[in-house]
């Protein structure tokens, strides 16, 4: 998990087209803190060239970890843009010339943290760097300024950014008057602009507590805290903690408000207002702020209803940018290998009493039938590499085939039952449980380093015998696997030792699933804020899903290691995953104590479960999709109705360009039943191979 929570460093670009420099990239000036501008000709013509040529010097300085001779020429960069924003009047930088000059070193200067002093409203180009939309329509981030210089930012450059500053007994007069004119717009901007408070409050707080004026500080906070809406309060806990200097420099929270822009997706009309009000005020500190730290993802089109933002909002870094859920996925299922299914007496026998197995066959034909067609959606077959399936492989394939056909069809008029697993005096603190696939083993894992797996049907579990007597056995009689197996070890319950801390997941593998060539791990998927608190496969392995406490799942590629979707939405630490069977859904639970539905095609929320009053912990769909059941810390397991949830998606409707959504009301119509337990939180839930439910969790005395 601690690989998965590595936090990368952000780099932030200028946005733009990637093509001709549009005059809403705003350009920053860049001079070290106190330094005069130095005056200098006019850039030449061939002044773009130059720029390019000090693009490159600059990157292979980072490459070959020339730190001095990098800082000694990013500072001549600086020094240079100063001078050619300051050659002119104001608004005259637009040339050819100068915003050509300007726009190449700002890919230089942009990704770079330091004491940057943005132009003010109404002067030289406008628009915060990070804006994805310009005057002739959306552009996309990150083809300009594609060049990271400062990929790993470190503590002290990332505070640096804080060393601009305006008068600290104005802050408190700056964010009342932004709050007076959020409150005062109308009704349908002001639900998009209020998403400004909680950012520009961090920031706001954070650089005067950087710059020393603890008082100034504390009082902001005091005065605007309560303004924030309810899901940033465990934030704010930790950011009231953050009171020195000095409480900054190892802080990694500190970090992530820095190195991760707060992503706010507003529409046109919201934005030109808000920008018009920041000029007409002369609003420099805010506007900084804009610039520095925000990402504004500007769509045209109506301004969303507080109920849609509500929907979307709540993680760490805002909410998640469009252009991070645009990329194929292949979700839909690889093509089963085909096996063909010995019919034995007993199926032959329970088909009629006639004991014809004639209409046996097609039944067991359609099976195989359904993994025979390649899935449109489907990732190339030999996309990843799978193993060859072992002999043992295809005949536990058989058995589940054979229970394929006696599975029970789950719907609104035929509910599962549910058979729960309750773990008495299980002081040693059970913190995991796992099911095997074919729901004859149950493994807890446990606070006090131990692993527990028991038998939970009449099959014992048995030791292999010594060496001296497996030497004795004939290795090719036909039952082999079961002579190898030492009968006076049988027991219900095995205890594993090994670990030296609290054990915090548990699964059963059903394949190889490490790589023992190696002791390095063979993928590293870094990205979130927080710590990783679940993980899940895709079914078909191309993929695997993660949740955080930063509140955002993502889905990364296990190909290449790229993060391929990101989830905002939930308002606290996710802890529970699971993927559709048919690979199209994701659904998620978190400790608000709501399941999210997620389109993985479209990148998209589809739906909200409201029912349950705590963490959600797990979460799984029946076999067959028809129903998904969940568990919560509230002591309750709840049956919804899947496919009423997803069979009036118009998925058409989502490809529109703001991937607005409208989230039914009363998701209580899609809720088929609620199960208490007396007091046992549930930790766990699993469909057998028939569509039985099982629960596991320990009993919590009150």
């Amino acid at each position: 998990d601690a690989a998965l929570a590595t936090v990368g460093g952000a780099s932030s670009s200028a946005g733009g087209d990637g093509g001709t420099p549009k005059p809403s990239v705003a350009v920053s000036a860049v001079a070290p803190a106190g330094a005069a501008p130095v005056p200098a000709a006019a850039p030449d013509a061939g002044a773009p060239h130059d720029r390019q040529t000090l693009l490159a010097v600059l990157q292979f300085l980072r490459q070959s970890n020339l730190r001095e001779a990098e800082e000694a020429l990013r500072r001549e960069a600086r020094l240079l843009e100063e001078a050619v924003a300051g050659s002119g009047a104001p608004g005259e930088a637009d040339g050819a010339g100068g915003e050509a000059a300007s726009v190449l070193l700002s890919r230089v200067t942009a990704s770079v943290p330091g004491p940057a002093a943005p132009d003010p409203p109404g002067t030289g180009p406008s628009g915060p760097a990070a804006v994805s939309g310009s005057a002739t329509g959306p552009a996309a981030p990150g083809k300009v300024g594609s060049v990271a210089v400062e990929d790993q930012p470190d503590v002290s450059a990332v505070l640096s950014a804080y060393n601009q500053q305006g008068d600290p007994t104005m802050y408190e007069e700056y964010y009342s008057g932004l709050k007076h004119f959020i409150e005062c717009s109308l009704d349908c901007h002001r639900a998009e602009l209020s998403q400004l408070f909680y950012p520009l409050f961090v920031h706001m707080y954070l650089e005067l507590v950087y710059n020393q004026h603890e008082n100034e500080a504390k009082s902001f906070f005091e005065k605007f805290h309560g303004d924030q809406e309810c899901y940033y309060q465990d934030d704010l806990r930790v950011l009231s903690s953050l009171t020195k200097k000095e409480h900054m420099k190892g802080n990694e929270t500190m970090l992530d408000f820095r190195t991760s822009k707060f992503v706010l997706r507003i529409s046109r009309d919201s934005y030109q207002l808000l920008k018009r009000h920041l000029q007409e005020k002369q609003n420099n500190q805010i506007w900084n702020i804009v610039q520095e730290h925000l990402y504004i993802d500007i769509f045209d089109g109506m301004p969303r209803s507080k109920q849609q933002i509500d929907a979307m909002v709540g993680s760490l870094a805002g909410e998640a940018k469009r252009e991070a859920n645009k990329s194929k996925v292949f979700f839909g299922l690889l093509k089963e290998p085909e096996i063909e299914v010995p019919l034995d007496d007993e199926d032959e026998e329970g088909e009629n009493e006639e004991g014809k197995p004639k209409k046996k066959k097609p039944r067991k034909d359609s099976i195989g039938s359904k993994s025979k067609k390649q899935d449109p959606n489907a990732p190339p077959q030999n996309r990843i590499p799978l193993p060859e399936l072992k002999d043992s492989d295809k005949l536990d394939k058989i058995m589940n085939m054979k229970e394929t056909t006696k599975r029970v069809r789950l719907g609104p008029d035929c509910l599962p039952s549910i058979c729960f697993y309750t773990f008495l005096n299980a002081y040693q603190g059970l913190t995991a449980v796992d099911v095997t696939d074919d729901s004859s083993l149950i493994a807890g894992g446990f606070a006090d380093s131990t692993v527990r797996v028991w038998s939970v049907t009449p099959k014992k579990l048995r030791s292999v015998k010594q060496a001296a007597d497996l030497s004795l056995i004939d290795k090719e009689s036909d039952d082999v696997l079961e002579r190898i197996m030492d009968e006076k070890t049988a027991s219900e319950l095995k205890i594993l030792y090994g670990h030296s801390g609290p054990v915090y997941g548990a699964s059963f593998s059903p394949d190889r699933l490490w790589a023992t060539d190696h002791y390095q791990p063979l993928r590293i998927f870094a990205g979130h804020l927080a710590d990783v608190n679940c993980t899940r496969f895709h079914p078909n392995s191309n993929y695997v899903a993660t949740g955080s406490a930063d509140r955002t799942v993502r889905l990364w590629d296990v190909l290449n290691g790229n993060c391929v979707r990101i989830f905002t939405g939930h308002k606290g630490p996710i802890h529970s995953l699971t993927f559709s069977p048919n690979g199209r859904f994701l659904a998620t639970g978190a400790t608000d104590g709501r399941v999210l539905l997620w389109d993985i095609g479209h990148g998209l929320m589809v739906g909200e479960l409201k029912g349950h009053t705590d963490t959600v912990c797990s979460l799984r769909f029946s076999r067959d999709g028809e129903i998904l059941a969940s568990g919560s810390m509230d002591n309750t397991v709840r049956l919804w109705d899947a496919v009423k949830a997803f069979e009036d998606l118009e998925t058409d409707d989502f490809t529109t360009a703001t991937g607005h959504i409208n989230l039914p009301e009363n998701s209580q119509e899609l809720l088929l039943g609620t199960y208490m337990t007396k007091s046992t939180p549930v930790v766990h839930l699993h469909f057998t191979r028939r569509n039985l439910v099982l629960a596991a969790g320990a009993y919590s005395p009150q």
